[in-house]
C-alpha cells in the first residue's frame, strides 16, 4: 500500500466529531475539495458536524446566532454557502458622495439575512448613544430561503407609507466594492407541452449601466412603482435582533411573511409556503408592454422593438456576420465613419432583450482609484461603493471606524454635539518616507455640511512624534502618544479645503484627540461599534425615501435629506 492510500485510510477511521475538530484548520472550499474525492471521504466530511464547523470558520456570525439561523434552513452546508457567498462579501461600510453630510449605508448580518442600514446625520448627547439612539433608516436585505436561494428587498416609500420593493440577486462577487441598482431583462421559456411559462434571465443584452442616466433612472422608477408592496407591522422593523425575548418568533414570522411575498406577491398572507421550492418571482416583473405604456413618448418606435424580439439568435450572427463582411469588403474607410449607437437605439436595445423586467441588486469588483481613503465614484450611477476596512494590528493598531464630536473633555457638554463618523486608514506621505494616519469622515452631523464629503478632517504622521503639549486640562486621563500632523481648514471655497498644523493624540481607554495647534479646536474620537449598538436597542428607526433615492442620492446637497420630511416626494425633485 503507497503511503497515500494508507493517510486515505487513516482518514476513513476517524470519527465525525473528531474530523470536525480537525476541520477548523479547514476552509470551506478545502471541505467542498475532499467531499469531491470519493464517497467514503464525503461520507466522513459531508455531515452537519463538519458544516457546522465551518459556519464557526467563515467568522461573520457567531455561534448562538449560527445555532439559531439553522431553524429556518434546510441544513448547515446551505448555511455556510451563504455565509461565505453572500454575508460575508457585503458585511461592511458603503458609502456614496451625495449628499455632502454623508451617505453611510452600514451592512450587517439580520436573521438568515443581511441588511443594509443608513446612518442618519445627528446629533448626539454627553453619553452618546447610552442616553440617546443612533438614528437610522433601512436601505435593503438579502434573505435566504430554506434552499439556500436568495430574494432582495429594496426598501422605500410612496405617498401612503412604508413599501417593500422585491426583486433578484445578480450575483455577489467575493471581492465586491460596488453595490448597484439595476432593472434586469427576463425572457420568458414557454413550454408548449404544458403550457408553462418559466423566467430566465437575459445575459447577452445591453447591460442597463450603458442607458443614459435618464433612461436608468425612468426605468427603476417605473419597476419599483410596478412591484412594490405597502407593509406595516413586523414587516417594516425587525430587521435584525436586538437580543429582546420574543426576537427569535418575531424574526422567524418575518422571514416567512417575506418569503411568501417573494413567492405568491403581496396577497399571500393567507397561503402556505412550502419550504422545500424554490423561490418564484413571476409576480414582482413587469412586462415589456406594461413598461413601455409607463415609458410612453420615451420609446420612438415599439414596432423597431417587438421586430428585434421576433429575430431569432442564428438570424441575430448570421445578420452580425453579414454587417461585418459589408465593412470588410467596403474597406476601413467607410467603417471609420459609422456613428455610434443613440442613446434611443441602446434603449430599444436593451427593451428587445426581455419580455419582462425586474429589480435586480448585483455586487461586483471594479477598480477604483481613491485619495487617501475616499474611493473616486461615479457621480451617475445607481450604486454604493464599499469602503476598505482593517482590523486593528501591531503596526496599525488605530484602522478603522472612529466616531466623536468637538469639545473636551468627553460629555462635558449637555446639548447636542454634531457627530462625525471617522475611517481611519494608513497610507504613505507624498515623498514615502513616512507612514501617515487618514482621519477621513463619512458622516457630519451638522445641519449645513461644513466640510467635503470624503475630505481628511485630519493626516498624522505616524512616525513623527509631537512635542506640543495637550492644551487642556487631562480630566485624570492618561496620554500614552501623540504624533505631528495637519488638520483641515479654510481653503478655496468649499470644495478645496486648506490644513492647518496640529497633533493627534492617543489617549487611555481607546480615546484619540486631534487638536489644531492655532485655534486650539479638538475633535474627540472613540472607537464604534455600529452592529453592537443596533443590536442592543440603541436605535431609532426612520422612514426611508422613497426607493431609487433611498438607495442612492444622485442630487447634490448640503443639508439632511434624509429626515427633512417623511412624506413623498418624486425622484424628480
Amino acid at each position: 500500500m503507497n503511503k497515500e492510500s494508507f493517510d486515505a485510510c487513516l482518514l476513513l477511521t476517524l470519527p465525525q466529531d473528531v474530523f470536525a475538530v480537525i476541520s477548523r484548520f479547514l476552509s470551506p472550499s478545502d471541505i467542498c475539495n475532499l467531499i469531491l474525492c470519493g464517497k467514503s471521504i464525503c461520507a466522513l466530511v459531508d455531515s452537519e458536524k463538519t458544516w457546522l464547523v465551518q459556519c464557526e470558520v467563515v467568522k461573520v456570525i457567531p455561534l448562538i446566532e449560527i445555532v439559531q439561523w439553522r431553524i429556518g434552513i434546510s441544513s448547515y452546508k446551505v448555511l455556510c454557502r451563504f455565509l461565505v457567498e453572500v454575508v460575508k462579501p457585503l458585511v461592511g461600510i458603503w458609502v456614496q458622495e451625495n449628499p455632502e453630510l454623508g451617505n453611510v449605508v452600514y451592512v450587517m448580518p439580520g436573521f438568515l439575512s443581511v441588511v443594509g442600514c443608513r446612518i442618519i446625520p445627528q446629533k448626539v448627547g454627553p453619553l452618546w448613544f447610552q442616553e440617546g439612539q443612533l438614528v437610522w433608516s433601512p436601505v435593503f436585505e438579502i434573505i435566504c430561503g430554506s434552499d439556500g436561494s436568495t430574494g432582495f428587498f429594496l426598501h422605500g416609500r410612496d405617498k401612503e407609507g412604508s413599501c417593500l420593493y422585491p426583486g433578484f440577486v445578480m450575483g455577489i462577487e467575493k471581492s465586491c466594492n460596488e453595490l448597484l441598482l439595476e432593472v434586469e431583462p427576463i425572457e420568458i421559456e414557454r413550454e408548449d407541452s404544458r403550457k408553462e411559462l418559466s423566467g430566465k434571465i437575459n445575459e447577452g443584452g445591453v447591460p442597463f449601466g450603458n442607458l443614459a442616466f435618464s433612461d436608468r433612472r425612468s426605468l427603476l422608477d417605473i419597476v419599483t412603482n410596478h412591484v412594490s408592496v405597502r407593509v406595516g407591522e413586523p414587516l417594516r422593523g425587525m430587521l435584525f435582533p436586538t437580543r429582546s425575548k420574543d426576537d427569535d418568533a418575531m424574526m422567524l414570522e418575518r422571514r416567512t411573511m417575506l418569503l411568501k411575498i417573494l413567492k405568491f406577491g403581496g396577497n399571500s398572507k393567507h397561503l402556505k409556503l412550502e419550504e422545500n421550492e424554490q423561490l418564484c418571482y413571476n409576480h414582482i416583473q413587469i412586462h415589456i408592454n406594461k413598461l413601455s405604456e409607463n415609458l410612453g413618448d420615451d420609446i420612438d418606435d415599439m414596432e423597431d422593438i417587438e421586430d428585434q424580439r421576433e429575430v431569432t439568435p442564428k438570424k441575430k450572427s448570421f445578420s452580425r456576420f453579414l454587417r461585418s463582411g459589408i465593412k470588410h469588403i467596403l474597406g476601413k474607410s467607410s467603417s471609420s465613419k459609422i456613428k455610434p449607437p443613440s442613446s434611443s437605439e441602446i434603449r430599444q436595445s436593451f427593451l428587445s432583450s426581455g419580455d419582462t423586467f425586474g429589480l435586480s441588486l448585483k455586487a461586483s469588483c471594479t477598480e477604483l482609484d481613491s485619495y487617501e481613503g475616499w474611493p473616486i465614484m461615479c457621480a451617475n450611477s445607481f450604486s454604493l461603493y464599499k469602503l476598505p476596512m482593517k482590523n486593528p494590528v501591531d503596526n496599525q493598531e488605530y484602522a478603522g471606524l472612529w466616531g466623536g464630536t468637538f469639545g473636551w473633555p468627553p460629555g462635558k457638554y449637555i446639548e447636542g454635539k454634531a457627530l462625525f463618523l471617522l475611517m481611519l486608514t494608513y497610507g504613505e506621505s507624498e515623498d514615502g518616507s513616512e507612514r501617515v494616519l487618514f482621519g477621513t469622515k463619512i458622516l457630519e452631523g451638522n445641519g449645513f455640511a461644513e466640510r467635503p464629503n470624503g475630505s481628511s478632517m485630519f493626516v498624522a504622521n505616524i512616525d513623527t512624534p509631537s512635542l506640543e503639549p495637550f492644551p487642556f486640562d487631562t480630566d485624570g486621563r492618561y496620554f500614552e502618544q501623540s504624533y505631528m500632523g495637519e488638520g483641515i481648514a479654510d481653503g478655496y471655497g468649499f470644495r478645496y479645503p486648506g490644513s492647518k498644523p496640529g497633533s493627534l493624540f492617543v489617549i487611555s481607554n481607546d480615546l484619540l484627540a486631534f487638536v489644531w495647534q492655532e485655534t486650539k479646536d479638538v475633535i474627540t474620537l472613540q472607537r464604534v461599534n455600529l452592529a453592537e449598538i443596533l443590536k442592543k436597542g440603541l436605535g431609532s428607526c426612520v422612514p426611508p425615501l422613497p426607493p431609487t433615492m433611498n438607495f442612492t442620492y444622485t442630487e447634490r446637497s448640503y443639508t439632511n435629506v434624509f429626515t427633512k420630511s417623511s412624506t413623498y416626494s418624486s425622484s424628480s425633485e
